[in-house]
């Protein structure tokens, strides 16, 4: 009867127990599962939901490059780009704060009370006691008050620095202020500097969707009034590829929907004539004074040929509009491309396929002294030193540098070069337009002035790029410039090495190791 003991049941009762457990936790588990993967497929499907309305946004965004700009209403001026200096906040907490002094009742002994205290009992051990308590006492207070003094003098010492810096920050924005001041007047008088420098402010200014390219250049003809832009424009790349974006379940993907090969190359042409009336529409909006009479405006891409896999910057939009006929225009209600087919303009035909026209007006490079070239590779030994070659050659040197990169370059006279050692046409798309180059061959930090004179000779040139080559080393002053200048290169004797390595195949020494640097706290 082993089978009907209370112990044989108690077991099979808890068998049941467990395989009733068991599928009960199946059963949970797969709904889990069901409930997981519902949730799974729904966060799915709304990331395609979320990545179609995001590539919509960007067409709208796209479609709307012109009127966005006209209906924002705030043309770039000489007042806004008046600066107010606010002086910021010195706030010191760690330093501001003084450590508590020592009190004399932390370190003084308990006194002796009871019958010790009635009868003198163990006097001169506390009196001992009391002594070295008044040692420890003075040492802490000598100690604190070094300590009290060194933090006055470091919140001093850092409160004269915050000082310096708002003193420095004013007389900059003071600078700026009086240099706004004189550009204006001299803009009222047409002069050629000013005018150009507010444009190009204006086209610096201008917001475009990422990706865009900012490169341009600005001519201005004081007598007649004209004003030559030259811009490059996007690639067909920014246009979205795909319209939308659907989950496929049964293989767990996200697919795109191809938009349209006519509807990309619609919108892409598009988009090129927004730009350019946008370009005429915010240079004219912030000529107050008229100064600006008309504009000529080419339209480049910075590209590669696919044909022949060479560099190229063909023209695909040029046209050339007056003030009083630009104004007729309601830009917010407008065709792009009807539009510019009824000014004076030259549109690519095919600009998905970088069909080229030919601009209407173009840039020269009289205004800069020219010198025959020196072709000083030839004549170099197998492992030159930068610091042996005289300035000449080192500058010679330098320009045959950026035309094996890919430059066409040619070194300017000697004498009145205004800080250029060579100037270079390119269409590369890191190094596009007009660069001036700037060669010193020198065993010591180039001086931040150098840097700085550099900014003001690629303004005046109105350059779109300045580059300073050095056999030596920059500052972290001049490096932090340049970088905030956004259109200075430098290049010191480290890079030297790698770039005549690379394009010139020249194993060069350029000059003394730079001192290392502290490390910034």
């Amino acid at each position: 009867m082993g089978g009907t003991d209370p112990y044989s049941r108690e077991l099979a009762r808890q068998a049941r127990e467990e395989e009733r457990a068991r599928k009960a936790a199946e059963a949970e588990a797969r709904r889990q599962a069901r409930q997981e993967k519902l949730a799974y497929e729904a966060a799915r499907a709304q990331e395609a939901v979320d990545r179609t309305r995001a590539t919509e946004q960007e067409a709208e965004q796209l479609a709307t490059l012109l009127s966005a700009a006209v209906l924002d209403g705030r043309p770039l001026s000489f007042d806004v780009l008046k600066q107010k200096f606010v002086p910021s906040a010195f706030n010191s907490k760690k330093l501001s704060k003084a450590a508590a002094a020592p009190q004399w009742e932390d370190y003084e002994p308990e006194p002796l009370r009871g019958l010790k205290g009635v009868f003198g009992i163990g006097r001169r051990a506390y009196e001992a006691e009391v002594e070295s308590a008044r040692e420890r006492f003075d040492r802490d207070v000598r100690i604190h008050a070094r300590a009290e003094q060194s933090r006055r003098d470091r919140l001093k010492e850092k409160r004269e620095r915050h000082n310096d810096r708002n003193r420095e920050a004013a007389e900059r924005v003071r600078e700026w202020n009086t240099r706004l001041e004189q550009r204006r007047a001299a803009y009222r008088d047409r002069d050629v500097e000013a005018v150009e420098w507010l444009a190009d402010q204006v086209l610096a200014a201008s917001m475009y969707p990422p990706g865009f390219p900012r490169a341009h250049r600005v001519s201005y003809q004081a007598d007649t009034g004209d004003l030559l832009v030259q811009i490059d424009l996007p690639l067909e790349q920014v246009i979205p590829a795909a319209r939308a974006y659907r989950y496929v379940k049964a293989r767990d993907e996200i697919t795109p929907v191809a938009r349209p090969e006519k509807e990309r190359k619609e919108l892409y042409a598009a988009v090129l004539a927004q730009i350019a009336l946008r370009t005429v529409h915010e240079v004219f909006a912030a000529d107050a004074e008229g100064a600006v009479r008309s504009i000529a405006l080419n339209g480049h891409v910075a590209t590669i040929d696919r044909a022949t896999g060479l560099n190229v910057h063909p023209c695909l939009v040029t046209l050339q509009t007056d003030r009083e006929e630009f104004s007729q225009l309601v830009l917010t209600q407008v065709d792009p491309r009807a539009c510019l087919k009824r000014l004076r303009s030259l549109i690519s035909p095919n600009p998905y396929e970088l069909e080229p026209v030919r601009p209407l007006v173009t840039f020269d490079l009289s205004k800069f002294r020219l010198m025959d070239s020196l072709d000083v590779v030839a004549g170099l030994d197998s492992r030159p030193v930068l610091m042996d070659l005289t300035p000449t050659e080192f500058e010679h040197l330098v320009r045959q540098l950026f035309e094996a990169i890919g430059l066409d370059s040619v070194n300017t006279q000697p004498s009145k070069d205004e800080g250029v050692d060579a100037i270079a046409m390119n269409t590369d798309p890191v190094m596009k337009g007009l660069c001036v180059i700037q060669a010193k061959r020198t065993a010591n930090v180039v001086p931040f002035e150098t840097v700085s004179a550099l900014a003001g000779v690629v303004e005046h040139k109105r350059a779109a790029k300045g580059i300073l080559v050095t056999t030596s080393w920059f500052g972290r002053a001049s490096e932090a410039f340049a970088s905030e200048h956004g259109r200075l290169e430098l290049l010191d004797g480290a890079n030297l090495v790698h770039l005549f390595k690379e394009h010139l195949g020249l194993d060069v020494i350029p000059g003394p190791v730079p001192p290392k640097r502290r490390p910034r706290h």
